[in-house]
């Protein structure tokens, strides 16, 4: 998977690594910046979501299209889709942009509109990467839960460096008999639920 990366896929996610990094320091309003995972969380991501069990592959917060580019490694291994979901038109059109220029458009479903909303339409969820707005994270994982099949997995990022934000979630999913969960130290931190 990681050995057969397309040229395409590695200059646009270098532009990406890029202007993320710019964004963080030249004062760039947090809602218009990236905010994009490191490479090592990609590699993980699509680690995790090429091992999950038959089902759908999805992801809540598509910002630029840097995640996603790293689980459609994992959805064309399995010839599929990766199902994404973003709200924020600019960052649709940064999407779109991302996904031609890489493409990978054959393995990814960009959905417009409220995740929430959204997730509806989506059953048999296989694997699931939450990162939104983190206050949306316990709508998402009550909504996420009971949709994924026997051994699906949810994947939530930023589970270290918002850990105070995210706790009210993350207390409710230990104590919660649908999943087992254990929280991996990789980029930001990644809490992971899988469906019992």
């Amino acid at each position: 998977m990681f050995h057969n990366i397309t040229e395409e896929i590695l200059a646009r996610m270098k532009v990406l690594e890029e202007k993320d990094a710019i964004d963080r320091e030249d004062g760039t309003p947090r809602l218009q910046r990236l905010r994009q995972i490191p490479p090592e969380t990609g590699k993980f991501l699509a680690i995790m979501a090429s091992s999950s069990p038959a089902g759908n592959l999805t992801e809540v917060g598509t910002s630029a299209g840097y995640s996603t580019m790293w689980l459609s490694l994992a959805a064309k291994i399995r010839n599929q889709k990766i199902i994404t979901f973003e709200l924020m038109e600019e960052k649709i059109k940064l999407a779109k942009e991302t996904f031609q220029l890489a493409k990978v458009e054959k393995w990814v479903d960009l959905r417009e509109g409220d995740a929430l909303v959204n997730l509806e339409s989506v059953d048999n969820v296989a694997f699931c990467f939450l990162d939104c707005e983190k206050h949306l994270y316990f709508d998402v994982y009550n909504k996420i839960v009971p949709k994924l099949v026997p051994g699906g997995l949810l994947v939530c990022d930023n589970a270290i460096n918002h850990r105070e934000t995210l706790e009210p979630m993350i207390k409710f999913a230990e104590s919660d008999e649908r999943v087992d969960t254990i929280l991996v130290p990789v980029g930001k931190g990644e809490f992971i639920c899988r469906k019992t």
